[in-house]
């Protein structure tokens, strides 16, 4: 993993799904097959393939605490296209340390992430006045995670930072997404620890290799998707957790 520390431009910049998004790192170690967030690299310049570098955003902190006092309130996503909480945030706290800026702001805050990491942070998030925390948890069987999640954290890790972070008193969200094979046995491991849960399916513009080596192509079909989607929707409605499928 090559990490190096860079100087951000901006921090606090718009977001087409909330008002604004704030992401700490460029790059990403859990080196997810499907990661939308590839797109990057565009923009980044990096050499290296994706899930092999992480940019650490040194300033973020200095550069939030001025740009979030000349910007309308707001809610904030932390994160879009990183994830705050990857490795590395256990040295640097950069996430953490932009937290608690938003927070002191009574700015509102979405947290999203694969990582059980975040329960670190119970102390500022639980006494913060508008916060909700998601994790990104695709499947059941943590023999899949395995082969599409390789360096992100086990399922039942995540599944157990939101039942903390729920007990702490902060709402919680699970995001099943994308809907991989093993997901449709979700809504058992999740029962009393969310408030609600969005559903998406696969982007298969990288991660089609991963189902044609594993013989997964029956999964790939629509109709794995909807009726998945569907029958979680089901089961998650009568528990009383709302869910809203997003494709």
């Amino acid at each position: 993993m090559i990490v190096r520390e860079i100087e951000a431009r901006s921090i606090l910049n718009a977001s087409k799904i909330f008002d604004y998004t704030v992401n700490p790192y460029a790059g990403c170690a859990h080196s997810c097959s499907y990661c939308y967030a590839r797109f990057m690299k565009r923009f980044t310049g990096h050499p290296e393939p994706w899930g092999e570098f992480v940019d650490v955003k040194i300033d973020a902190p200095a550069l939030l605490a001025r740009e979030i006092l000349r910007k309308k309130p707001g809610q904030v996503w932390v994160s879009g296209v990183c994830d705050p909480y990857q490795p590395v945030e256990a040295e640097y706290e950069i996430t953490r340390r932009c937290i608690e800026i938003i927070l002191d702001s009574r700015w509102p805050l979405v947290v999203q992430t694969r990582s059980p990491l975040v329960v670190r942070d119970l102390d500022i998030l639980a006494a913060g006045e508008d916060v909700e925390v998601g994790l990104s948890i695709t499947t059941a069987d943590d023999r899949v995670r395995r082969l599409f999640e390789p360096q992100a954290p086990p399922i039942e890790a995540r599944i157990d930072a939101l039942g903390r972070l729920r007990r702490a008193g902060i709402k919680t969200f699970a995001m099943i997404a994308p809907l991989l094979p093993g997901a449709e046995d979700l809504h058992h491991l999740l029962e009393g620890k969310v408030d609600h849960i969005l559903v998406d399916r696969m982007n298969y513009n990288y991660a089609a290799w991963v189902y044609r080596r594993h013989g997964l192509r029956e999964y790939q079909e629509e109709e794995f998707f909807q009726a998945t989607a569907q029958d979680l929707a089901t089961a998650f409605e009568q528990m009383g957790v709302p869910c809203q499928i997003v494709f």
